[in-house]
């Protein structure tokens, strides 16, 4: 006990204080529910991935007790405590990518307007288009807004004839392959529909593109859009339009030279070698600062190069989150996303970005967040039953045990308080959180234990019927009783195995607070129960047959003695 304690007070953080699952403490449970391009069903290979990097972001989070749990397609993710709110984001793909602006953002509702500047340019206070990604780049404004031209013919193999200026493309472009058996065709359809209006090579596409966008509506390529074609997206919020150009050359393009970085960035976020969240030096708020790999910060610096007065659009998972002007090259291998984020978003950004990019799409299918107060409760409606509990287990061993009885209640509130301890250590160790379910399997235990201690107390009570003393009771009740014990543990500790082994979620909590219970009743019995009855045993005061519990045992161990020494007296006179 002195170990333990001293274990729990002076290492880690000093706290003593168990950590608490989300249903004691409150967080927040987000299920995800994975998509694939084609709507095809994902992979094993391609769902486990997703989970393990999702289980990397989460403990980015810095929050302890989280969980990622795979159920078929989708995944649950729970992490408890009052910082929880990130875990809404984590299903992003972080796709990123650096796209090059081909002409002036567009209004949300407006018609696209790839002319010259006008009065519609947005405003540099505007989220969708935030202060620069480097330190060398200005803050885009009226005046140094990119140069309006029309956006160039890339078609490289035109997708269709071009629809007129007064007509919209068809709903259901020709190239839409025919959705096999194991697709969700809704799926997709959505998405070849999208890709075949805002990711044409043809310019009037794109431009009819934009203007059929509605940014108020779930982007079906999120995360879905391909980097060697233009893209026709939103800005974050949702209040400007923009058409970009390809990240990449098209695969089929042998125009371009591999030096050529006045269109293509070809900086995606496989470039990124680190990604910090820091208070913004030139204004509130806070931005995402990243740093490049060496190959990563040439393409940056030749693409800065190359395009100095034009607007560079800083694309996560298809949405632009900033698209500021360059104002000369950065060849320093770094840069900065800056879109006026809070503390919380700019960090859940940056560990999106340095854990990497997920092989799936997700939509947030179902997220519940549970309050701290509705977690106190569930705590303390735990402990009354446990209280409650232990109370009917001290009255019988009171009335049926008495001395014996005080001796449970002392073994019982011992191991309480191992336990705690053990919570404590291993909260700081592997990050055990005790939940509802956990509280659950410590007063399963209670039963557990008692029943130890009733399996010895019984046994003693026959070697006293059978005539012994309570003194000379005692070691041959232990040697018989501890198998019985250990046998009865055995099982339940193999129960509790089994279980923690298959089950998942909140079952894994009871299973594991079960099995180490069931450890601990042996410690306990082993080490506090039997030396204190062994002791009782050679005290005259506590060995009195009234007071320790066993006068009726006692009564019947005479009377069994009385007729043993009778048979024996008539077996010599005979």
């Amino acid at each position: 006990m002195v170990a333990l304690y001293a274990l729990v007070f002076f290492t880690g953080n000093g706290s003593a204080k168990p950590k608490l699952g989300i249903d004691l403490q409150g967080g927040t449970i987000v299920t995800l529910t994975a998509r694939q391009e084609d709507g095809a069903q994902p992979s094993e290979e391609a769902l486990t991935r997703a989970r393990d990097l999702i289980e990397v972001r989460v403990n980015g989070l810095g929050v302890s007790g989280a969980e990622v749990v795979r159920d078929g397609n989708n995944l649950t993710i729970t992490v408890p405590g009052a910082d929880s709110e990130g875990a809404k984001g984590l299903g992003q793909t972080a796709r990123l990518a650096f796209r090059k602006v081909m002409g002036q953002p567009i209004p949300a509702g407006a018609a696209p307007n790839t002319e010259a500047p006008s009065s519609s340019t947005p405003p540099s206070s505007n989220a969708s288009t935030p202060p620069s990604p480097s330190q060398s780049a200005s803050q885009p404004s009226s005046s140094n807004a990119p140069q309006g031209r029309p956006a160039p013919n890339l078609a490289a193999q035109p997708s269709s004839t071009p629809p007129s200026s007064s007509s919209a493309p068809s709903s259901t472009p020709s190239s839409t392959p025919s959705a096999p058996s194991n697709v969700d065709p809704k799926v997709a359809k959505e998405i070849q529909e999208a890709k075949a209006l805002r990711q044409s090579t043809d310019q009037q596409v794109l431009q009819q593109a934009a203007l059929m966008l509605d940014c108020s509506k779930p982007d079906p390529l999120r995360g879905n859009d391909d980097l060697d074609k233009p893209l026709v997206t939103c800005g974050e919020k949702g209040a400007y339009k923009y058409i970009l150009a390809p990240v990449n050359p098209p695969k089929d393009d042998t125009q371009t030279k591999p030096d050529d970085y006045s269109m293509y960035s070809r900086l995606t976020g496989e470039d990124i070698s680190n990604a910090v969240a820091n208070k913004n030096p030139n204004g509130t708020g806070y931005v995402v600062n990243l740093d490049f790999k060496s190959d990563g910060g040439t393409k940056w610096g030749k693409f800065t190069s190359a395009n100095v007065q034009q607007a560079v659009a800083v694309v996560l998972d298809g949405e632009v989150m900033s698209a500021p002007t360059i104002q000369s090259a950065i060849t320093g291998g770094s840069t900065e996303i800056s879109g006026k984020f809070t503390l919380a978003e700019a960090q859940n950004l940056a560990n999106t970005l340095k854990y990497g990019a997920l092989p799936l799409s997700f939509d947030a299918s179902e997220a519940q967040t549970i309050s701290p107060t509705l977690g106190l409760q569930s705590l303390k409606a735990g402990l009354i039953a446990g209280g409650i509990g232990l109370a009917l287990v001290f009255v019988y061993c009171m009335f049926y045990y008495r001395l014996l009885g005080i001796l449970t209640i002392l073994s019982l509130g011992l191991s309480g308080l191992i336990i705690y301890a053990v919570l404590v250590l291993l909260g700081r160790w592997i990050g055990f959180t005790l939940d509802l379910a956990g509280i659950a399997g410590f007063i399963v235990a209670i039963g557990i234990t008692a029943d130890s201690f009733i399996v010895f107390f019984e046994r003693l009570k026959d070697e006293v019927r059978e005539g012994r003393t309570f003194r000379s009771a005692v070691p041959r009740a232990w040697v018989r009783s501890r198998r019985t014990i250990l046998s009865a543990d055995a099982v339940s500790f193999i129960a509790a195995a089994v279980l923690y082994i298959i089950a998942v979620g909140q079952v894994k909590g009871f299973a594991f607070t079960l099995g180490m219970s069931t450890v601990l009743d042996l410690v306990v019995v082993f080490l506090v129960t039997h030396p204190l009855v062994a002791m009782a045993s050679k005290s005259k005061f506590l060995s009195k047959p009234n007071l320790s519990g066993l006068g009726g045992a006692a009564r019947e161990g005479a009377a069994h003695r009385a007729a043993v020494t009778g048979k024996t007296a008539a077996v010599k006179e005979a």
